[in-house]
């Protein structure tokens, strides 16, 4: 099932708010997802950290269910630091090992793509560390 994906900068006890609204990039500062979804992110965490996947995965469990569906996953801090510290350089190396994994192959992703959302990614991250900010993946279930 594809989903609309925002990836968000909030403070940690606005998670449950983020997972409530309808239109997070109106309220919080963030960028569309593009097709991230858990195992993308569990993915790129393995990549920045070097953290083995299943750990990855596990630290990526929802944070809230909202009733409407919507999704809210925590990113680690870990991932947020490292994001945070990389110069474009770095990001083009994560962006080439990221968009060779599975998923990203098995939907065609093309590097560049990668690099930009990585990119915005690490832009962001480097404002919700400036503000001792989270970020926060809102995922809602899309019909197409």
């Amino acid at each position: 099932m594809a989903a609309i994906t925002n990836i968000i900068a909030a403070d940690e006890e606005e998670y449950a708010a983020v997972g409530e609204s309808m239109c997070p990039l109106d309220e919080w500062s963030g960028i569309d997802g593009r097709g991230l979804d858990t195992v993308k992110i569990a993915m790129l965490h393995c990549l920045v950290t070097g953290d083995e996947y299943d750990l990855a995965l596990s630290l990526h469990e929802p944070a809230h269910v909202a009733e409407g569906g919507a999704i809210v996953v925590r990113v680690a801090d870990r991932v947020l630091s490292k994001l945070a510290a990389y110069d474009a350089d770095v990001l083009m190396h994560v962006a080439e090992e990221l968009a060779a994994t599975e998923d990203f192959e098995r939907e065609e992703w093309a590097v560049e793509d990668v690099k930009s959302l990585l990119i915005e990614l690490a832009g962001l991250a480097r404002l919700a560390d400036s503000q001792a900010q989270s970020l926060f993946v809102w995922m809602y279930p899309s019909q197409t």
